[in-house]
């Protein structure tokens, strides 16, 4: 066998650290945002897809269906009319941009706006996927704890007091207002409102990311960042990730065209993906309305099922407050639970868990801290998968030294 070239040299500094291999799902996966595989609309799709190819398929030979660098035309004016009626954003499709999944978004709203060096805000518990694109971009970001409500205003007013006699203005504020991940809270709109008093009082523009807003338990929200801004100083970003398949890739980014062209500038992809665009036009339009409400409903069996699993298990060495939507929850163990070494433990028995650290600007305060995702997994494998979790963390820790307020010693 001929010896292999080495490209390592030729390696650029500041490359993310390698890939490993792909493995498989873990026999029960609790990571990621993968969804309820028995809740995609399968047969829908396969009539929507069918149905638009027949009536639009030749219009695949051009880049971006002639409908421009924005993205398909009738999906942008799906997204207009449902952004007005759940979200109270009045936007026309103009000021809408299709982009692959909401990380492409993330990606082009931070290429557009930080250079290294550069500080923002973001909450003290927030999207893993953020946190990493701000570290490979040399970014500050500055935490604001969360209490049941969202970002606490007056923990922002004296990051913000603070930053400024620093002579530091943040490139933005980053918030997930509408079932934050990973803690599941909604803001309410009278703290939407003293965020965006606060931002425009320090000239500091709001990123607000909506990935999680369709799938509430209630099926009410309050009206979005965007809508509640007579400034122009909000960029709202959204996915059909959660709502109908997170491997279609489809996201959107809502943005004043000063900031949008400078986007299309960047997105260099010839366009997202045109037939999951089609697609998801053909489908959610006569569709939509009615299959997020079965899907937040099965969804939320799940969690009811995940949270009696952690409580017969765990019993009281599990604290989480119940999300108000979405497919994650946010659980903490006794403080001297290290989640990083609970990962490592529990993956060699099956089981895969987001540690808090992880997740967070405070590692501290995460360490006994984790996310579980309960939307992938079956609910016998979540009560499976809890019992093995709760076996292999007393191993590690002695936690919990009571099953279902029992004595394993006296089971």
């Amino acid at each position: 066998m001929t010896a292999s070239f080495d490209f390592a040299p030729l390696f650029p500094p500041g490359l993310p650290a390698p890939s490993a291999r792909w493995t498989g799902l873990a026999k029960y996966s609790f990571v990621g945002g993968n969804n309820d595989s028995e809740q995609v609309p399968v047969d829908g799709l396969i009539a929507a897809v069918d149905a638009v190819l027949r009536r639009e398929g030749r219009n695949l030979a051009t880049y971006g269906l002639a409908h421009g660098p924005q993205g398909y035309l009738p999906l942008r004016e799906f997204l207009s009319a449902k952004l007005k009626r759940d979200a109270g954003i009045i936007c026309t499709v103009d000021d809408l941009l299709i982009v692959s999944g909401s990380l492409q978004a993330l990606d082009l709203v931070n290429h557009t706006l930080l250079a290294r060096g550069d500080t923002v805000i973001v909450e003290q518990e927030t999207y893993q996927g953020a946190l990493n694109r701000l570290s490979r971009l040399g970014v500050n970001p500055v935490g604001i704890p969360l209490d049941g409500e969202g970002m606490c205003m007056d923990a922002l007013a004296s990051a913000l007091a603070d930053l400024k006699r620093r002579g530091i203005r943040p490139k933005y504020i980053y918030t997930i207002p509408t079932v934050q991940n990973p803690t599941g809270s909604i803001m309410p709109e009278s703290r939407r409102a003293e965020l965006l008093r606060l931002a425009a009082e320090h000239g500091v523009p709001i990123f607000e990311d909506d990935c999680y807003a369709d799938l509430i338990w209630s099926g009410r929200r309050p009206p979005a960042i965007h809508a509640m801004s007579d400034t122009g100083g909000v960029i709202h970003i959204g996915s059909f990730s959660k709502s109908i398949a997170p491997a279609l890739r489809v996201g959107f980014i809502v943005a004043p065209w000063e900031v949008m062209s400078r986007m299309l500038a960047l997105k260099t992809d010839a366009g997202s993906g045109a037939l999951e665009q089609m697609l998801l036009a053909e489908y959610c339009r006569p569709h939509f309305a009615t299959h997020v409400p079965a899907l937040t409903r099965a969804l939320r069996t799940k969690l009811d099922t995940l949270m009696e699993a952690l409580n017969e298990q765990f019993g009281t060495a599990a604290e989480f407050e119940e999300p108000k939507g979405g497919i994650f929850l946010w659980v903490k163990l006794p403080d001297h639970v290290d989640t990083l070494k609970l990962y490592h433990a529990a993956l060699m028995a099956g089981v895969s868990i987001n540690p808090g650290p992880e997740w967070s600007t405070n590692k501290g305060h995460s360490g006994p801290r984790l996310r579980l995702c309960f939307a992938s997994p079956t609910h016998q494998q979540i009560r499976e998968g809890v019992a093995v979790l709760a076996e292999v963390c007393r191993k590690e820790f002695g936690v919990p030294a009571r099953i279902a307020n029992v004595e394993r010693a006296r089971r």
